[in-house]
């Protein structure tokens, strides 16, 4: 495969072929494809959805994906879960140290540890929240997700995702979307035996799209122009291929006798893209008060609640605070949403240690939460005349409207932060009521 390239948009209907004359002109399906390859469209909407999301690309490749063998269950993944019924979940503030590097060779489907979850695969509502690390390339073996799209946060190494529509190299601050169904495989750019580590949110709801900017304007946020999809690229290999699917909640396997990346051209809406998260154009107050954090949505699945999303991607960036005579720092609050917090890189503005790049947060419904003792400190007492910069700092949010459900392996992590609940425990009694 060639170096890769992409073309530029969020949602585009895009045309791209690697051999002249690959992709039909006037029709879909001619009788005879160009080049003896075969026509196949995959589609991630209903067929009857209105143009404006309807969702579906038309591929043209060397072999239908139907040409594979029997798929049995699939044992590896060990800590992959969508079961999140079977322990109660407990109101407590959790955090995660990150996870290291001296552990067992894997690939990114074998690394794959699933923190928390709510809804079903099953209903086609609700998130999955995994970690993954990576140590070896996936070479022969590609993956394909029939439940969820795949929301990718790469937090330390970087990742080249070969998929059927195009190859995709991504870099810690990039995530990358893969749409249900669509398959891939991925390799390592920072050479194998070296760590490899990010977040994965599955959407089992809504396809993502980008938020509407209402009163902010025509400008603002994650621009659609910073959006990249792949453009086509093809593997034409007859080695022997593991193919390993997610379907219902489970991990299945079969055997193929060519790679599945083998799209000659392919035109349509439905494919994989990327986008980097320093494009993204920060709004905020500058004059009082600490806005919602809604200020910040990357992207976000529709619920079926006007207003009230299945899930929210949301970022804290580099930025800016002017606000004056204000708690600049997120407040103490509580709130129906359900929060899971990762941190990229540098420092969160919230927390003065124990969050740590490659670490994770869960605040759940109404479950309080705030600012450190130091922080809150810190900020009581900051010069608000003055701007607070915000720099060297990259940290993100997966928000849903249900509780998330902590696994068993999230749970008994060694992990996980057993003492987190202390950095609020150092909180003054400031009350007094003979003084104003």
């Amino acid at each position: 495969m060639k170096t890769p390239q992409y073309q530029s948009g969020f949602g585009n209907e895009f045309a791209t072929e690697c051999l002249p004359g690959a992709l039909p002109v006037g029709r879909n399906s001619p009788q005879r494809v160009a080049y003896g390859l075969y026509a196949e469209q995959i589609t991630g909407s209903a067929f009857t959805a209105p143009r404006g999301s309807n969702r579906r690309s038309w591929l043209y490749r060397i072999r239908p994906a139907a040409m594979h063998g029997m798929f049995a269950p699939y044992a590896g993944a060990k800590q992959l879960t969508n079961d999140f019924s079977r322990l109660p979940t407990n109101p407590n503030q959790l955090r995660w140290s990150p996870a290291g590097d001296n552990g067992p060779s894997v690939d990114f489907i074998d690394g794959l540890s699933t923190y928390c979850g709510n809804g079903d695969a099953h209903a086609q509502s609700g998130v999955a929240i995994h970690g993954y690390i990576a140590n070896r390339s996936m070479n022969e073996r590609a993956f394909y997700n029939a439940d969820a799209e795949m929301l990718i946060v790469l937090q330390q190494g970087r990742l080249r995702f070969a998929t059927e529509m195009g190859v995709i190299d991504a870099e810690p601050h990039e995530i990358v979307v893969i749409p249900r169904g669509v398959r891939f495989k991925v390799s390592l750019l920072d050479g194998e035996g070296s760590l490899h580590r990010g977040y994965i949110c599955e959407n089992f709801g809504g396809l993502l799209k980008l938020p509407d900017l209402g009163p902010i304007g025509s400008n603002g946020l994650a621009n659609p122009r910073d959006f990249l999809t792949p453009v086509a690229a093809y593997e034409d290999s007859e080695k022997p291929h593991e193919l390993i699917a997610k379907f219902g909640g489970n991990l299945w396997r079969a055997d193929m006798n060519h790679s599945p990346i083998d799209v000659v051209a392919w035109h349509g809406n439905y494919a994989p893209y990327k986008y980097d998260l320093r494009r993204f154009n920060t709004i905020g107050s500058i004059s009082y008060d600490h806005p919602d954090p809604s200020i910040f949505l990357v992207l976000h699945s529709a619920s079926d609640t006007p207003g009230v999303s299945n899930l929210d991607f949301v970022i804290f960036p580099p930025r800016i605070l002017a606000m004056q005579d204000t708690f600049r720092p997120p407040w103490f609050h509580r709130n129906i949403a359900s929060e899971f917090m990762g941190l990229v890189h540098g420092a969160y503005d919230a927390k003065a240690e124990g969050f740590v790049p490659g670490g994770a947060s869960l605040h759940n419904c109404m479950t309080g939460h705030g600012p450190d003792a130091e922080t809150f400190e810190k900020a009581s007492n900051a010069d608000t005349t003055k701007p607070h910069y915000i720099t060297d700092t990259m940290a993100f949010m997966f928000e849903t409207r249900c509780i998330l459900r902590p696994t068993e392996w999230a749970l008994n992590s060694p992990h996980l932060q057993q003492n987190y609940t202390n950095c609020w425990q150092g909180l003054k009694r400031n009350f007094n009521p003979t003084q104003k």
